[in-house]
């Protein structure tokens, strides 16, 4: 897993796309109970290194009822983004994810993480990529049928607080989806 890991960060397959070059950002281990499957590193992720540490990074611990320590921790959780480096800004936010970083490297990573019990897909992209013609017709509604992917996917929405307008609209899911989110997040985390 190390070697592999090595192998990301080195990786600059679509670096000359990159407003801020190539920075490839992934954390896990051979241990790993639970894999985050996100959208690509935010610029403030790119300059620290550090996967989710922004404000989306919060609401999704938060969402998860994981601490900080927990979070970071490669032995519980692997941080998976469908694109590894920062891939600039767009007109209403981020660019979308570059597409040669999952098809290239998630197939090699999720071989060795042997032992996950839960995989989220935080997002529209993940969710493309992972639920294919079992997703929903739009995220909303994927999101709503969460149970239907359980128990090996958990569909979310992206913890940005820029979609605490969808939150506000969706009153079921703090009331339903979080709730069952921070139990199965317990569950995952206590096998072994």
């Amino acid at each position: 897993m190390e070697k592999l890991l090595s192998e990301i960060k080195k990786c600059t397959v679509c670096e000359l796309e990159l407003p801020l070059g190539a920075n490839p950002i992934v954390t896990g281990s051979t241990e790993s109970k639970i894999v985050v499957v996100g959208q690509a590193p935010g610029k403030i992720v790119h300059h620290t290194g550090i996967p989710w540490n922004d404000k989306s990074g919060d609401n999704l611990r938060n969402w998860m009822g994981l601490r900080r320590e927990e979070f970071y921790d490669p032995s519980l959780l692997a941080l998976v983004p469908m694109g590894f480096c920062f891939p600039g800004k767009g007109n209403s936010g981020d660019l979308p994810p570059r597409p040669e970083c999952a098809p290239l490297w998630h197939g090699q990573l999720f071989a060795q993480l042997k032992k996950v019990e839960l995989v989220l897909l935080v997002g529209n992209y993940a969710q493309k990529f992972y639920l294919g013609k079992s997703r929903k017709e739009n995220l909303t509604e994927t999101v709503h049928h969460f149970e239907s992917y359980l128990p090996k996917f958990f569909p979310l929405p992206h913890p940005s607080p820029r979609n605490n307008i969808w939150q506000s609209k969706h009153p079921w899911f703090k009331e339903t989806v979080l709730p069952r989110l921070k139990v199965m997040v317990k569950e995952a985390l206590k096998s072994s």
